[in-house]
């Protein structure tokens, strides 16, 4: 299990901030969005300055038509960063041209693709989809397990099934964990530490429990101690 940290402060200086004061430990940083699209990829180099052992995790869930998700995976790759994601709901032929477009790169970057966002709920989940959404996740991962992807993004809770459904080493990275119960927030679907061990989980991915932490760093500590009994 490895702990990935969300950089999704309001600044850049405040997110490099944290990655100083973190700086020690071989851990992912997760790029969001609010990030990315802010600072752009002069972030991305600012933050393997801090740490070149730091890996970086991507989150822009690409969704689009399959060659323009290939172009973006490709400029994605040329970044340097260690893995990125997609949305599976952009279906299996643009899975195969991701996929196929980074095949000539000898280190490429993990791809996952997203099944259900953790900020679902069951009945809004089913307004879109019609299914529940462990159904689809699964079917999801499926898809992408048979068309070369490395894992998925899911809740914890999706996770076990997952992987009984493809393979122990297809990756799940799951947010909303709160390592020790804080409070959920806008998540829904949420799990401590020990139940994202317990569902098999690779990525935990904590955020506001760590950088609205007033010791940050004692945080990650605490996370990393607790992984380290598992």
């Amino acid at each position: 299990m490895d702990l990935c940290v969300a950089l999704d402060l309001p600044s850049a200086e405040e997110n490099l901030a944290l990655a100083e004061s973190l700086k020690t430990y071989n851990i992912w940083m997760k790029v969001g969005f609010r990030a990315y699209i802010r600072d752009g990829k002069t972030f991305i180099g600012a933050l393997k300055k801090i740490n070149p052992e730091f890996r970086i995790f991507l989150d822009l869930k690409l969704y689009d038509i399959p060659n323009t998700m290939a172009d973006a995976a490709e400029e994605i790759a040329k970044l340097g960063v260690d893995m990125f994601n997609i949305h599976a709901s952009a279906g299996a032929v643009a899975m195969k041209s991701v996929m196929q477009r980074l095949s000539s790169y000898e280190n490429r970057p993990l791809v996952l693709a997203v099944t259900a966002l953790t900020s679902f709920d069951e009945e809004n989940f089913r307004m879109i989809y019609e299914k529940g959404i462990n159904e689809k996740a699964e079917q999801f991962a499926k898809m992408s397990f048979e068309n070369g992807l490395d894992g998925v993004v899911c809740s914890t809770f999706e996770s076990r099934a997952i992987k009984n459904a493809t393979s122990n080493d297809f990756l799940t990275l799951c947010p909303g964990i709160r390592p020790f119960g804080e409070d959920a927030g806008d998540q829904q679907r949420v799990a401590t530490l020990e139940r994202a061990y317990e569902e098999g989980v690779d990525y935990p991915v904590v955020g506001r429990p760590v950088y609205r932490d007033s010791d940050p760093k004692g945080k990650v500590d605490e996370i990393l101690k607790v992984i380290s009994t598992f």
